[in-house]
């Protein structure tokens, strides 16, 4: 009996204290080449969820440290180095999907509008602009 209630004891402080599935590390996969982009990490704060890069993959020949030299000028994040750059902000959950952010495309320095949702293991995320839409399969990373 005993270790019946420290079973159920744990159990519930686990569900108490447990974090949103989409928290965590990510690996980005290109919707147009299907290769490993980066890692993106992402956090909760006060029910707000943003997320940042923490790895790149990129081939010898590109720059492995680069800046957003695409973003906007006004944007805080024009010239800053990607890595470590916040890129999705101001996500909050709405039933199962997260919603009402954006998303910055430090290739091309556009901001879309963007939701995204859990399937199985993976994390969907599409990105708007206007009534065009680019959908993700990012994969747990490490």
């Amino acid at each position: 009996m005993k270790y019946i209630l420290t079973i159920i004891g744990l159990f519930s402080c686990c569900c108490a204290f447990g974090q949103e599935k989409i928290v965590g590390k990510w690996k980005t996969i290109d919707d147009e080449t299907n290769k490993p982009k980066s890692i993106v990490e992402i956090t909760e704060k006060n029910g707000i969820f943003s997320g940042k890069i923490i790895k790149l993959f990129r081939s010898p020949e590109e720059d492995q440290d680069p800046v957003c030299d695409e973003c906007d000028p006004e944007d805080g994040r024009y010239m800053k180095k990607i890595i470590g750059m916040e890129i999705l902000r101001d996500m909050k959950k709405s039933g199962s999907e997260y919603s009402e952010g954006t998303i910055l495309d430090p290739n091309n320095g556009k901001i879309y509008k963007c939701k995204i949702w859990l399937e199985g293991n993976n994390l969907m995320l599409r990105g708007y602009w206007g009534p065009f839409f680019r959908t993700q399969t990012w994969v747990p990373g490490q």
